[in-house]
């Protein structure tokens, strides 16, 4: 099973994760040609700052038991019981926002374009590794 570990120690708000994030789900082939102001360059994940001012990064933790999945009225996002992944399925969508609404980390939102898509992490699901893991350069992020 595949789970993104998060220590918020580690975090020093570099973004780095965030924009390898960006990178992956664009058309860009390189970071120097990732259009920051774009509205389809958006991340799966965010970074805030918590009660202390200190950053932490937000991402989806691919649940045990994830809300999203158990609220989906049309079977848009699943979890995939071999690696553990949460899925999501636009073409399924009905766009209700019931995952938005039901994600206890508050991870889910709505793409900036259309306002039907849910950005949903997959964790790179082609890949070796996920970007935002292979690009925390203090190991705040680990699969």
């Amino acid at each position: 099973m595949h789970r993104i570990l998060i220590n918020k120690e580690l975090c020093m708000g570099c973004k780095s994760c965030v924009l390898a994030c960006m990178l992956k789900h664009s058309k860009a082939k390189n970071m120097y040609l990732l259009d920051l102001e774009s509205i389809d360059a958006e991340s799966m994940g965010h970074i805030e700052l918590d009660k202390d001012n200190k950053p932490v990064p937000i991402l989806c933790r691919h649940c045990e038991e994830p809300e999203c999945v158990l609220t989906c009225m049309s079977g848009a996002m699943t979890k995939d019981r071999e690696t553990g992944v949460v899925l999501y399925d636009n073409q399924k969508c009905g766009s209700c926002y019931m995952c938005v609404m039901s994600c206890p980390y508050g991870i889910l939102k709505v793409d900036d374009r259309t306002k039907q898509n849910i950005l949903k992490c997959d964790l790179c699901k082609d890949e070796e590794c996920p970007k935002c893991v292979a690009n925390c350069p203090t190991g705040a992020i680990e699969l």
